[in-house]
């Protein structure tokens, strides 16, 4: 019982409950705008995939650092090494998505709302992991 207590604690924590808002929100900016490149306006797979990417990371960025995790320090070399962890993190995680996409969607001719919406979540599961323990950890 002790175990699921924590579980449970940690899923409502404020931390918690603000990345989930937050996540939604970036990932239906994500799902969203590649699938009206994609799928509404025909555009290539990897340009409309990336495209949403780089939106959806400017939004994560700054709502992770100021409500998320709370990092305030807008310090030239605390914002710096955030931006630019964030941006390592993302690249993997673009790297996840777009590899998952080209497997799901060209290879397996999956739907493509269906391997965009599971590899979002792939990815936000790898997003939280790097934001927490790497990011905008306070202890650095």
């Amino acid at each position: 019982m002790n175990k699921l207590t924590k579980l449970w604690r940690f899923l409502t924590s404020p931390e918690m409950l603000s990345y989930l808002i937050f996540g939604v929100l970036t990932t239906l900016i994500n799902i969203l705008l590649a699938g009206l490149l994609y799928d509404v306006l025909h555009w290539n797979l990897y340009v409309a995939n990336t495209l949403a990417w780089v939106a959806s990371v400017a939004f994560a960025f700054f709502t992770n650092k100021l409500f998320v995790f709370q990092s305030k320090s807008m310090a030239p070399a605390v914002l710096l090494r955030e931006s630019m962890s964030f941006l390592g993190a993302r690249l993997f995680s673009l790297g996840v998505d777009t590899l998952g996409m080209g497997l799901l969607v060209d290879l397996l001719h999956w739907n493509f709302w269906v391997a965009k919406i599971l590899m979002n979540v792939i990815v936000v599961i790898l997003n939280y992991i790097f934001s927490k323990l790497l990011i905008f950890n306070q202890k650095k």
